[in-house]
């Protein structure tokens, strides 16, 4: 990236940090839309949202966020005490993590939001902080799960009846449900036999943004990045005699082939022309590279989104035993994957592994995919995490996990604790809701996939170096493999059950789950087996019948690094 294109982008982030606050809730349509009721102010919908109603809001991350939604109901609140008591309801996550404005954290104040209902809630820490003081209650629930009962909702059904989850602390015969600190007055998993059955609350107000309405009321997906749940809310809404809520960046000519929403189905409709299409871009000046017609170059897209993520600090910096964990996890994905495999990337250290992927000349090979349901291309990193460069197909958050339980091959995620069972935490950080991370798209996404990759370092704030080809531990930290995980996220159990293949990949090598427990799989150069795993782990670490493989000294060194199907 030359000094020109970086100069554009440093740029570009200043004028959106300085502006990325501001808003206008009481912006009226253009006049030429006066004659249609449906387009109204954001101050005018959020007096529409009675009290004790219950809300979703649909995006993920920084995209296709409800910003002016979010704002105007905080105002309004603040002005006159309502809407209040309301139950909010979101599958992805939809915060700020406390530093960015314009996010579902905005209706904190005390008494709006008292029932908060998610798939991934972590972001949303000014939420959390409500729960932890009494003001608000939590419950999570699986993605995938989530999205198919708002198709029930637009069926007329209540219930949803599925295996995922079973096992884990989901099922209420294992662990504590979907109610996490037992304090919610919403019962959302039941026991079903060797199934569970989820539903959520009725939902009264289906709240999205759109990138552009026609004067009736048409919505368009012109130049998204997603959609997530947008389509499949409204229908909820509409069939429990509820609103239907949009917001637009543009007006455009009514073109009957490319509705997204029909008028009839939307009940309002606010203009804000500084709606984004993804963190810091606005939709009006969209970034094709996010788009089904891009026409940017690969590389180019990966090196603007690292350089705006690597300004903002939103990933972390990784070392160099970091990139020798992801060697060793990209190549063990093409060890067990092949050429037109369907993968699911998770955030964090699966990240890297699909760069490394795109990097090693094998992405044109993979169809990569994430839970909002952009599908192809390569995915997006930190702020814009969920789209994707040149994706090659967008589908509803809905579509894409009845597509992941029908297809899906191998699945990547990070992880918090692994046991000896085989069992996975990624929900829950430590104590009470400010430490709660949620299930996110997990547990459907492993019970779908056929191989499952767990990627992330043997010990917290563990320090790790690699000197002469070899991998050395500086500092050790606290153990991550340990005897039973606080919370079980993922199970073994039920993966073994289920015949599927899991590996767990961290800096000191790689464990494979097996029916005796968890095998040392490989070890990497410089790890002592006794005195750097078995010794400082409770977990129960199995070893083969011969030699532990070790790992080739390319992965660790990145020297003569080759990526290809087999390995």
């Amino acid at each position: 990236m030359n000094a020109l294109t970086k100069a554009k982008l440093l740029l570009h982030i200043m004028r959106w940090r300085a502006t990325w606050a501001k808003r206008n809730i009481d912006l009226e349509p253009p006049k030429f839309l006066k004659n249609n009721p449906k387009f109204i102010t954001a101050r005018e919908f959020a007096r529409r949202i009675p009290d004790g109603s219950v809300c979703f809001s649909s995006g993920m991350a920084a995209n296709t966020r409800c910003s002016i939604f979010f704002w105007a109901i905080k105002e309004v609140h603040a002005e006159t005490g309502h809407p209040c008591d309301l139950t909010w309801i979101t599958v992805g996550a939809q915060g700020g993590r406390g530093r960015v404005p314009g996010t579902l954290e905005e209706m904190s104040a005390p008494g709006l939001i008292t029932h908060y209902i998610g798939g991934h809630v972590e972001t949303a820490k000014a939420l959390l902080k409500n729960v932890d003081k009494g003001l608000c209650d939590i419950q999570v629930l699986p993605q995938g799960q989530q999205t198919f009962q708002l198709e029930a909702q637009a069926r007329g059904e209540e219930w949803v009846t599925a295996h995922t989850g079973v096992g884990t602390f989901l099922d209420p015969r294992v662990g504590t449900g979907p109610n996490i600190l037992g304090t919610a007055k919403y019962v959302l998993a039941e026991p079903e036999g060797d199934n569970l059955r989820y539903r959520m609350p009725k939902i009264q107000n289906a709240i999205f943004t759109a990138p552009a309405a026609d004067e009736e009321g048409n919505l368009y997906l012109y130049n998204a990045s997603m959609f997530t749940e947008a389509r499949e809310s409204a229908y909820a809404a509409r069939a429990n005699g509820g609103k239907v809520f949009a917001s637009v960046a543009m007006i455009v000519p009514k073109n009957e082939k490319d509705i997204f929403i029909p008028a009839d189905m939307v009940d309002a409709i606010i203009y804000n022309p500084a709606n984004e299409q993804t963190g810091s871009v606005p939709q009006r000046r969209y970034w094709d590279m996010f788009t089904l017609n891009s026409r940017t170059e690969t590389d180019e897209g990966i090196q603007r989104i690292n350089f705006i993520n690597s300004v903002l600090k939103l990933t972390p910096e990784r070392g160099q035993a970091d990139d020798a964990v992801a060697r060793l996890a990209a190549s063990v994905f093409t060890r067990l994957g092949h050429p037109g495999v369907f993968a699911n990337i998770g955030v964090g250290m699966p990240e890297e592994v699909s760069r490394l992927l795109y990097e090693g000349g094998l992405a044109g090979d993979i169809t990569f995919s994430t839970e909002v349901g952009v599908v192809g291309g390569i995915p997006a990193r930190g702020i814009f995490f969920g789209a994707a460069v040149n994706p090659k197909e967008m589908i509803s958050s809905a579509e894409v996990f009845k597509r992941y339980y029908k297809s899906l091959e191998i699945a990547m995620f990070g992880q918090l604790e692994v046991d000896s069972e085989g069992n996975v935490n990624v929900s829950r950080r430590g104590e009470g809701a400010y430490n709660y991370v949620g299930p996110g798209g997990l547990p459907d996404i492993a019970e779908a996939a056929k191989t499952i990759l767990f990627i992330g370092s043997w010990m917290a704030k563990a320090r790790f170096s690699i000197v002469d080809g070899k991998l050395r531990i500086d500092k050790a930290g606290s153990p991550k493999f340990v005897e039973k995980v606080r919370e079980i996220t993922f199970s073994g159990k039920e993966a073994l059950k289920a015949g599927k293949t899991v590996y767990y990949i961290t800096n000191v090598g790689v464990f494979k789950l097996t029916e005796r427990g968890m095998l040392l799989d490989q070890v990497m150069p410089g790890i002592d087996i006794q005195k750097d795993i078995i010794a400082v782990t409770p977990m129960k670490v199995l070893l083969p019948e011969g030699p532990v493989p070790v790992v080739p000294d390319s992965i660790v060194t990145g020297r003569g690094f080759k990526l290809h199907w087999g390995a």
